[in-house]
């Protein structure tokens, strides 16, 4: 016969396990499901190596972190540390976590769920979709561009070659910091992190750009290419996969004649920070309600986007289940007590998927 439990929950990031400690505090019997080898292994697999993680709470939010446990230190520290501190209190707490299992679909109703794994199947009253969003974003190039890399793999893979990095945001901020100090570091090595983005202006939180600023006084080799455009995915003559990327370097000069500037880089050395979009299709296998975007109703999410439909509580339209922090970011709908439904941003920050944990347990403990 199949455990019961007060609480399952996919997904062993910072939401997951802020969850598991506060069901654990209010005496309720908990489940993580992780698909992963490790805790966190999501940001394990998203973070560059020696990335620093800042306890940083986004604009909107008031307060503490809700769960203290899984605040990272104030000082900087790599997220190897981090990710150390934290099984290190999973360990101590005791939580409850199946690793190498991959949740595949719920069935029933509230208050009995059947959550059904590739190794076995669980009773749940309620369910929290934990498991962040880590599918990419298209380049959306003419040709392909399957070999360009998503993430830092090996840092050292890098030195002596010209690498490429796409994206305006953190993510992009972080590789390129990191790369830079890799070849800094590295004896002879003056190629240079080239960092391209679609804008003109970079997006990036005031504690990345604080050790952007310091790699770049420290001689970083970094070249910030802006408002340049990835076109075309090819292959060489010598049959190696490149990307070519464009700048516009002048204003029109009549007839829609513009002059434009390009650079062709090996695929292999290409890293594309461009975010990704949550599992929508994941929503649709779980008959979650969802909407999709236009112009008029989304003012963050991407045209032709869907958004999962959630309470003030992070509650799905089923009873029960919830869906917090990577999962639901960029930005989600959401249905207020009055009824009126609307666009809501959502950062994809450490803190905010802790307040959201804290939202959603509230939420269950109430019944």
């Amino acid at each position: 016969m199949a455990e019961t439990f007060d609480l399952v929950i996919i997904g062993s990031g910072p939401g997951g396990l802020s969850s598991a400690l506060l069901a654990q505090k209010s005496s309720k019997s908990h489940l993580i499901l992780e698909k992963g080898r490790n805790i966190m292994q999501g940001i394990i697999d998203t973070y560059p190596k020696g990335k620093k993680v800042y306890p940083t709470i986004p604009k909107g939010y008031e307060g503490l972190f809700p769960v203290p446990e899984i605040k990272p230190p104030e000082e900087k520290v790599p997220v190897e540390l981090y990710i150390e501190q934290i099984q290190a209190l999973a360990s101590k707490s005791r939580l409850n976590i199946h690793f190498n299992e991959e949740f595949q679909e719920i069935m029933g109703a509230y208050p009995d769920y059947l959550v059904k794994t590739n190794k076995g199947s669980y009773l749940a009253q309620n369910i929290i979709l934990a498991f962040g969003s880590n599918i990419p974003n298209d380049l959306g190039i003419y040709g392909e561009a399957k070999t360009v890399r998503r993430n830092i793999e090996n840092g050292e893979d890098y030195i002596g070659v010209n690498v490429l990095v796409i994206g305006g945001g953190n993510a992009a901020a972080d590789v390129v910091c990191s790369l830079s100090k890799i070849k800094r570091q590295a004896k002879d090595d003056t190629t240079s992190v080239y960092w391209a983005h679609i804008k003109e202006t970079f997006e990036i939180n005031k504690d990345t750009a604080r050790d952007l600023g310091e790699e770049i006084l420290l001689g970083g080799h970094i070249k910030i290419l802006q408002k340049a455009v990835p076109k075309i995915g090819e292959v060489d003559a010598e049959g190696i996969d490149r990307l070519y990327i464009h700048q516009t370097i002048s204003p029109s000069l009549g007839n829609d004649l513009y002059t434009y500037q390009g650079m062709s880089f090996p695929m292999k050395n290409v890293i594309a920070c461009i975010g990704t979009h949550g599992p929508s299709a994941i929503f649709d296998t779980l008959n979650l309600q969802q909407i999709t975007c236009t112009g008029v109703i989304c003012k963050i999410a991407r045209e032709g986007e869907r958004l999962l439909m959630l309470s003030e509580h992070f509650e799905t339209g089923r009873k029960g289940i919830y869906a917090i922090g990577g999962a639901i970011s960029p930005s989600y709908m959401e249905i207020g007590s009055d009824g009126i439904i609307k666009e809501k941003k959502h950062s994809n920050l450490i803190f905010t998927a802790v307040w959201d944990a804290k939202i959603a347990v509230d939420k269950i403990l109430q019944g």
